[in-house]
């Protein structure tokens, strides 16, 4: 599944692999672009045990409204038993969720295969 924000400004491509689901971010993350992954984030079933990898390889810009977003849906995967992972984060982004400490929140990790493996990024 693949979810376009108007002006195709930002993507969410949702696949599943064998123990998650990843939703792969292309594109610009604002508050103009942000309900794709609103969507995909609610879309997802999450159950106990239910890893959502949020691959952020792709995204050059990520603002606050992105980031109450998955604050949310952290939550609402949390209730569940379930976790939000973060994927990718290249610097500007990287730099966003260390400031406003987000990236203690979340487990954070270079890229898909070293999430599936279970490494933490360092940062």
């Amino acid at each position: 599944m693949v979810s376009t924000s108007e002006g195709g400004r930002f993507t969410v491509e949702v696949r599943h692999v064998p123990g998650a689901t990843v939703l792969r971010l292309a594109g610009v993350l604002d508050h103009d672009t942000a309900e794709p992954l609103r969507d995909a984030l609610e879309a997802v079933p999450v159950e106990d045990g239910t890893r959502v990898l949020v691959d952020f390889s792709d995204v050059g810009f990520c603002d606050s409204t992105g980031l109450n977003i998955l604050l949310r849906g952290r939550l609402t995967a949390e209730q569940a038993g379930a976790r939000i992972e973060l994927v990718g984060l290249r610097r500007p982004v990287e730099r966003m969720f260390r400031i406003t400490g987000a990236d203690e929140i979340f487990p954070v990790y270079a890229d898909v295969e070293e999430a599936l493996a279970g490494r933490p990024h360092q940062h």
